[in-house]
C-alpha cells in the first residue's frame, strides 16, 4: 500500500520535482466532500478536515505559483508563500456562501505570492502605490498583447499604449521595464554550475488544468457579478461614459463624448475619473461583504 504523503514533511524548497510528484497523490474533493469537510473545520475545528482541504488544493497553489516564475525568485519559495495564502483561505472559508474553495482560495494565494514578490523586489524605493503594483504585475502581459518583445527600452508607440492601458506615466513604464529586464529567462541557469535551468522547474499542467480552469471560470463569474452590482451605483451618464472609455476594446475619445453631452473634454474626463473611483469603491465593498477580501 502506498504511503500517504504528509504535509508536515513536504517542502518545495527541498526538491521541487519530488514535491510536485507528491502533491499529486492527494485526492481531489467532490463538492459535497469539500462542503462537509469545511463544515467540520468551521464548526468543530477538526484539524484532519482542514488538512484534507489544504492538501487537496496544493496543486492549485503550484499552478498559480508557476505563473510568477519570471520574477527571478526561487519557485519553491513562491509556492511556499502561496501555501500560506491557501491555509489562510481555509481558515476563513465559509461553504455556505456558495463558492468552491478553489475559487475563494485563488484570491488569498495570489495576494500572498504578490506580497512576497513585492517584498523581495524592494519596491519601496520606487513607490508601492496601487498603480505601481498593477504596473509591476501586468507589464509583461501588456507587452505580449501588443507584441512588444524588443530588448531594451520600448518603442515610443508601445510605451504610450502600455502607459494608457495601465493608467501610469510613460516614465513609470520605462523605469519598471528597465527594472524587470534583468529577469532570468527560462533557459537561464539556476546556479553557477549551470546544471539546471528555470524551465526544469516547470510543472506538468495536465494533472491540475481541470481544477484550475474551474476555479478561474468561477472567479471570472464572480468578478462579472461584482462589476454588474457596482455599476448600479452609477448614474446613467456615468455608466455610459465609463463603459465607452474603460470597458471597450476600442475606447471612444473624450472629444466624441463631449460632443454627445454638450460639455467640455475636461468635464467628460472628470466624470470618467469620478465614476471609476465610485466603481472601485463599490466593487471593494461588495467583495468585502461577500467575504472575498479583507475589510
Amino acid at each position: 500500500m502506498t504511503a500517504k504523503p504528509s504535509l508536515a514533511i513536504m517542502s518545495p524548497e527541498q526538491g521541487l520535482s519530488r514535491y510536485l510528484s507528491e502533491i499529486r497523490k492527494f485526492p481531489m474533493l467532490s463538492k459535497d466532500e469539500e462542503f462537509m469537510l469545511a463544515k467540520r473545520w468551521g464548526e468543530h475545528q477538526d484539524t484532519e478536515a482542514a488538512h484534507k482541504l489544504v492538501t487537496s488544493h496544493l496543486r492549485l497553489v503550484a499552478k498559480i505559483a508557476m505563473g510568477y516564475r519570471g520574477y527571478g525568485l526561487p519557485i519553491g519559495e513562491v509556492i511556499s508563500e502561496g501555501n500560506v495564502g491557501l491555509m489562510q483561505a481555509v481558515k476563513k472559508f465559509d461553504p455556505d456562501k456558495g463558492f468552491r474553495l478553489a475559487t475563494y482560495a485563488m484570491w488569498w494565494i495570489r495576494a500572498s505570492i504578490q506580497e512576497y514578490i513585492l517584498r523581495s523586489w524592494s519596491l519601496v524605493k520606487m513607490g508601492t502605490t496601487a498603480a505601481q503594483k498593477k504596473l509591476f504585475f501586468n507589464l509583461r502581459k501588456a507587452k505580449s498583447q501588443i507584441s512588444a518583445f524588443e530588448d531594451g527600452d520600448l518603442h515610443p508607440e508601445h510605451l504610450s499604449a502600455i502607459a494608457t492601458k495601465l493608467g501610469v506615466s510613460e516614465q513609470e513604464v520605462t523605469d519598471m521595464n528597465r527594472r524587470l529586464s534583468g529577469d532570468a529567462s527560462l533557459n537561464a541557469p539556476l546556479r553557477a554550475d549551470g546544471e539546471s535551468e528555470w524551465q526544469d522547474w516547470l510543472a506538468d499542467d495536465t494533472a491540475i488544468s481541470q481544477e484550475t480552469q474551474l476555479a478561474e471560470s468561477e472567479e471570472r463569474d464572480i468578478r462579472v457579478g461584482l462589476l454588474q452590482e457596482a455599476m448600479e451605483e452609477l448614474t446613467d451618464r456615468e455608466k455610459h461614459i465609463l463603459t465607452e472609455r474603460r470597458l471597450k476594446d476600442d475606447p471612444v475619445t473624450l472629444e466624441e463624448l463631449a460632443g454627445q453631452y454638450g460639455v467640455s473634454r475636461e468635464r467628460v474626463r472628470q466624470i470618467e475619473v469620478r465614476a471609476f473611483e465610485k466603481l472601485q469603491k463599490a466593487m471593494q465593498a461588495a467583495a468585502t461583504e461577500r467575504n472575498l477580501v479583507d475589510a
